[in-house]
């Protein structure tokens, strides 16, 4: 049930409805990074021999399974990526509208890169199953190349993993609904996401560079996660606009 503080000019609050609404985002983020960590660890790093294309061949056909599970993987990864996009603009929208959409857009085309991926290791997979299918007869160097962009989907699309970490972190310190240092983390995480997707491109040999990039997006990630999960939001507060005026979103 919707109340809303009129004599203040507060931001609506929502109560209980409001907490649900924030558990359920938790929720979804956590199967995000469930099926992120599955994927990446456990299925495309025994699958891709970076320097073999005939083992990446190999391995695509012996473990088909796993190859299948490789691809669900990343399906999944893309429903709970636009899941959570969104009901983390149904959580702030009440705070700042183009800051919730801002977080929901960045949220949809880092899914829509994710899913191109997984449109590459089915294709991937078809070329191994039937070498007919393969660019100049070359199953092993086509079955390469497939995995090789798909890889890149995921680096490229790494910006937008970056950029949506940005506005989140701004709403969770203006709604102060979760601790402000949880948000002031979000924003440098962000920031270091979205520079890490460059340095990895600009200086291919950083790697440690670009995962010391990532540590505080991490640490973010985990952080509201858990925060979501186990406690909600804090108790509802009021949102002052600009200057001290009532916000009229």
């Amino acid at each position: 049930m919707t109340a809303t503080n009129a004599g203040t000019g507060s931001v609506p609050v929502l109560g209980a409805d409001l907490k649900r609404t924030a558990r359920t985002t938790g929720l979804l983020y956590l199967g995000l990074a469930l099926t992120g960590v599955l994927g990446s660890l456990m299925v495309r790093g025994q699958l891709f021999a970076a320097d073999d294309p005939q083992a990446t061949l190999a391995n695509l056909v012996e473990h088909e399974s796993l190859a299948r599970l490789g691809i669900l993987l990343e399906m999944a990864i893309v429903l709970t990526q636009a899941l959570t996009a969104m009901w983390f603009f149904r959580l702030f929208r009440s705070v700042d509208a183009f800051a919730a959409g801002s977080v929901a857009v960045f949220g949809m085309v880092n899914a829509v890169a994710i899913l191109g991926s997984a449109a590459l290791l089915a294709t991937a997979l078809d070329v191994a199953q039937d070498a007919s299918l393969a660019a100049a007869g070359d199953a092993a160097a086509t079955v390469q190349l497939l995995y090789v962009v798909s890889g890149h989907l995921w680096g490229v699309g790494a910006m937008f993993f970056g950029l949506w970490l940005i506005p989140m972190g701004w709403l969770v310190v203006r709604s102060r609904w979760l601790p402000p240092l949880l948000g002031r983390v979000l924003v440098v995480g962000g920031v270091g996401y979205l520079v890490s997707a460059f340095v990895t491109y600009l200086f291919p040999d950083a790697d440690l560079v670009t995962g010391l990039l990532t540590v505080p997006a991490t640490i973010g990630e985990f952080w509201i996660v858990g925060y979501l999960v186990i406690l909600g939001i804090r108790a509802p507060q009021a949102v002052d606009g600009p200057a001290g005026r009532p916000d009229a979103t």
